[in-house]
């Protein structure tokens, strides 16, 4: 469900062995083309798909499937789930990772009030769309409020190159997978601005205690973030400018305004979103995340570049572990 670069790649690597896979897309045009050429020109080019793959613009195409991979950008799911067809509630894996701008909701707190007696997991963790989709080694977290649902769904989705780890933490791998979209802007900015690969690892450390802090605040465990859909997704978006968000950081960095960095993306760079509503969640739950707050207040053009690294750098002398 979502036939954007990540939807398409989730859809291919489970139509790889023949398996029947419907793969909804919002644009009529995106549909069509994949119908036609075999291909997602817009959002995945160079990938020839499967023929078990079919393409819809449908919704009520959807109406018989019994396991849905929910791919739409996280600021649209609420909406996307109040059209769908969810009668026969279908077994639900989110995929997207934020946090929903003017509520704070997880995704699974999304789904909960759209799709309602739907059993919900979370599949999240360190994975390009464009490897998954060429069938390049990758694993990743699948997270159920039970072991026993996360076990069955991983039977399902699992293959021979896309490997499933199981949780009983949704919480902590969604917090994971959301705020390593924000941390991921802030290294971009590292790298953009030439501050050097010294400053970069220190950020990617800092930032790690950050998550781990909102996670365990938010009612995940600690060690699911030191996990995949963690640290595993960080080092990940935090090491490569194929990530969206880290692209727009280097751009950030380089000078260039935040309204000009976003219109070089093709695609929607998450962090975009969840930054400032992190903050304010962080503010609520009483958990310091100066590097967030440095972000967010970059992106709302509060400050400068140089302003968020002199700010993050005078905060007071303390012990590693204290934050």
């Amino acid at each position: 469900m979502g036939a954007g670069a990540w939807g398409t790649a989730l859809a291919q690597a489970l139509a790889s062995d023949g398996t029947p896979v419907i793969l909804w897309a919002r644009e009529t045009d995106v549909a069509h083309a994949i119908r036609t050429s075999g291909e997602n020109p817009r959002f995945l080019p160079g990938v020839r798909l499967s023929p078990a793959l079919s393409a819809t613009d449908r919704l009520e195409d959807l109406a018989k499937a019994a396991l849905w991979l929910v791919a739409v950008p996280a600021q649209h799911l609420g909406a996307v789930l109040a059209q769908a067809p969810l009668g026969h509630r279908p077994h639900l894996v989110l995929c997207a990772k934020g946090i929903e701008a003017g509520t704070g909701r997880l995704m699974t707190e999304v789904a909960e009030v759209q799709a309602p007696g739907c059993r919900l997991a979370v599949l999240s963790g360190p994975s390009f769309a464009a490897d998954v989709a060429h069938g390049r080694p990758t694993a990743v977290t699948l997270a159920a409020r039970s072991l026993a649902d996360a076990e069955t769904l991983a039977r399902r989705l699992a293959r021979p190159h896309l490997r499933p780890y199981l949780s009983d933490d949704p919480v902590g791998a969604q917090v994971g997978g959301a705020v390593k979209n924000v941390l991921a802007i802030a290294c971009g900015i590292v790298v953009g601005a030439d501050l050097g690969e010294s400053a970069r690892a220190a950020l990617v450390a800092r930032g790690f205690a950050e998550m781990t802090r909102f996670a365990v605040a938010r009612g995940g465990r600690a060690a699911t973030v030191a996990g995949l859909s963690g640290l595993g997704d960080l080092v990940l978006t935090c090491s490569s400018p194929r990530s969206r968000n880290m692209a727009l950081g280097i751009a950030l960095g380089q000078g260039r305004c935040v309204a000009d960095a976003l219109a070089g993306l093709p695609t929607v760079a998450e962090g975009v979103s969840t930054a400032p509503v992190l903050v304010a969640e962080a503010r609520r739950l009483r958990v310091e995340m100066p590097i967030a707050e440095a972000v967010a207040d970059l992106l709302q053009g509060r400050i400068g570049v140089s302003d968020a690294m002199a700010r993050l750098l005078a905060r007071p002398l303390r012990r590693e572990d204290e934050g």
